[in-house]
């Protein structure tokens, strides 16, 4: 683990986590249902962020598991990290702030995380961190504009009545009609809708739970079976994934 153990994590607040999140992860966005996040620091800096928040369909996720209450789950919607910290430090970070939510928030039993392998990874930190893989589905809601920005269905379709600057300061329903239809705006903006997977993961922080989980634990494996492997942004397979990790 190396320095990865002198990192200090912490509570942090927005007005000092949206900015780094901005500025480091890949997308330059926050999800606005975040409210807990924490900070990563070494040698007296900050150098990586975890957001957690309830879901954005909620009432949807809650379904994972039997029994589950309406504030007992968080989702991990958000993590960035610079290039400073050492290898490993992702997966230090996550249980270090596992086990403060545990320790300070004890009605939440586990934890929900998505990984974007459309323009990012395949979730090789979860993985790493203990979290099960519940969910392989082709992700075709992620929309590439003419001018490089990427924009995520839900985003608009949680906010449908906001004025956005790529539609000249309409909103998604003045363009659709009032309605909820995604290809009508792609089409609007002469975007390109980017193919590739979004993969589902779960941690348990109450054990329990693993057992009243309502849908199958998929192995690893199945990531290369489907194509849905990704790392850095780039489409790369488990076995050239160790190959790279050999190489380092």
């Amino acid at each position: 683990m190396g320095r990865a153990k002198e990192i200090i994590v912490k509570v942090i607040p927005s007005k000092i986590a949206i900015p780094f999140i901005k500025k480091h992860h890949y997308s330059g966005k926050v999800v606005n249902n975040s409210c807990l996040h924490f900070g990563a620091f070494l040698d007296g800096k900050l150098h990586g962020v975890m957001s957690y928040g309830p879901s954005l369909d909620k009432s949807k996720m809650l379904g994972l598991v039997e029994g589950t209450g309406w504030n007992e789950f968080l989702e991990l919607n958000r993590m960035a990290f610079d290039e400073y910290l050492p290898r490993n430090a992702e997966s230090f970070c996550i249980a270090k702030s596992i086990k403060l939510i545990k320790k300070n928030a004890p009605q939440i039993k586990w934890i929900v995380s998505f990984a974007d392998g459309c323009s990012c990874g395949d979730g090789t930190i979860y993985r790493a961190s203990n979290f099960v893989l519940t969910d392989i589905k082709p992700n075709y809601n992620l929309v590439l504009l003419p001018n490089g920005e990427k924009i995520h269905k839900m985003t608009l379709e949680s906010n449908p009545t906001t004025p956005r600057k790529e539609l000249g300061g309409r909103c998604y329903y003045d363009i659709t009609g009032g309605k909820f239809d995604f290809k009508k705006y792609v089409e609007y903006v002469n975007g390109e809708i980017l193919k590739g997977f979004q993969l589902r993961y779960v941690y348990f922080i109450d054990k329990r739970c693993k057992e009243k989980l309502t849908v199958p634990i998929i192995p690893f494996s199945k990531i290369d079976e489907m194509g849905a492997g990704m790392y850095k942004g780039e489409k790369v397979t488990q076995q050239e994934r160790h190959i790279m990790k050999e190489g380092e």
